[in-house]
């Protein structure tokens, strides 16, 4: 491969001739010593070492061994955390200790994201905020245990990582949550422009708003050229994505954030179309409305289409919504037609459902096409 076209502006720095040269050499041998690359190009190895640096911070190269930067791939960007989940085995009994069932496990809107992704075979880059604890060790795992590039990921000293525990009843709703997530702040506008080289070499960038709101008006502001998949987390924060709806190329609300984010009460399906109306007029160009055990709402360019639910055995709602996106986007990166995308995203967040962790460990490509076919049986 030619490197001459990596001369590109990234980050408003230009790939120098002397780094094309090293990025040329390092695609024949990946696993090639700094000490040889000096010996082969004239240089000191001190000088080799600063171009490499230049090169990881400029996106092109990532990670240990010599990583190249994939041709596409996706930045996934937001919260992180630990999922304390426990369901009641009986009716919940408030204000009393209620016997059930505990689980702990990695979680995080983003993260949940980009785990699902990687499950599906596409090529993430995962920035979020863990601490240098054990449950911050824990996230990085599960994400590079699914091929989920983690290198980028801000890791914070003398902190602890992120929480979300969860009560649900015995159907497996959700109830109760309470959420930790303050360490999310430290990934701030100065962090994310000190990884602006993996920002701006990705094919989309998927962000929760789970981020402050300094760092969402940094992201939709600098890589507003970019197809920005965006998931409002919850009607609390979803006010905080408002102001940029006009660079949101794909939308992923429930019912309650879209209610929010349109002005529009929902008391019916028939209101749906106008409830996706308001948000196509102020910018939003996909959008796929989750309505929980009622089913969807698929619109584009102001064409919608209710979807009722499939029969699906629950097991636990948590975690279909980041399912939802993650086959979203997977379809994008597939250069799939919007139809597509959502028959598949559905799916996806249905084999979710079948399982009772947030994130079914069956999770591939060829699982959730397999469910395609079965339901079209």
């Amino acid at each position: 491969m030619q490197y001459t076209n990596l001369c590109l502006l990234t980050g408003q720095k230009f790939v120098t001739e002397r780094e094309q040269q090293i990025l040329a050499l390092i695609q024949q041998d990946p696993m090639i010593a700094q000490s040889a690359l000096a010996e082969m190009l004239g240089l000191s190895r001190s000088a080799v070492a600063g171009h490499i640096m230049n090169l990881t911070r400029k996106g092109y190269i990532q990670g240990k061994g010599y990583v190249i930067a994939p041709e596409r791939y996706v930045a996934v960007l937001g919260g992180a955390n630990m999922d304390l989940c426990g369901r009641s085995a009986a009716a919940l009994v408030m204000g009393d200790s209620n016997p059930g069932a505990l689980a702990c496990g990695p979680g995080g809107v983003a993260r949940n994201i980009a785990e699902n992704l990687g499950r599906l075979g596409s090529k993430v880059q995962f920035i979020g905020a863990v601490g240098d604890d054990l449950w911050g060790e824990q996230l990085l795992t599960s994400c590079r245990d699914v091929n989920v590039g983690v290198d980028h990921c801000l890791v914070v000293p003398g902190r602890a990582s992120s929480t979300y525990l969860s009560i649900h009843d015995p159907q497996g709703e959700l109830q109760l949550a309470l959420n930790d997530m303050a360490l999310i702040e430290a990934l701030d506008m100065e962090k994310l422009s000190q990884r602006s080289g993996t920002l701006n070499r990705a094919s989309a960038l998927v962000i929760d708003a789970n981020l402050s709101e300094s760092a969402l008006d940094y992201l939709f502001h600098t890589y507003a050229d970019k197809p920005l998949f965006v998931d409002p987390v919850s009607s609390v924060k979803a006010g905080k994505i408002a102001p940029y709806l006009a660079q949101i190329h794909t939308l992923k609300p429930n019912i309650a954030e879209a209610e929010l984010l349109s002005g529009c009460r929902f008391e019916r399906v028939g209101q749906l179309p106008e409830i996706a109306g308001r948000l196509h007029e102020q910018g939003v160009r996909h959008l796929l409305i989750s309505l929980g055990g009622q089913g969807a709402y698929a619109s584009v360019e102001g064409k919608g289409e209710f979807i009722p639910a499939t029969a699906t055995q629950i097991q636990n709602v948590t975690g279909a919504g980041d399912a939802l996106m993650a086959g979203l986007v997977h379809g994008y990166l597939h250069e799939w037609a919007w139809e597509r995308r959502v028959a598949f995203a559905l799916a996806a967040a249905r084999l979710t459902l079948q399982s009772g962790t947030t994130i079914n460990s069956m999770m591939s490509d060829k699982a959730v096409m397999r469910l395609i076919e079965e339901s079209t049986c």
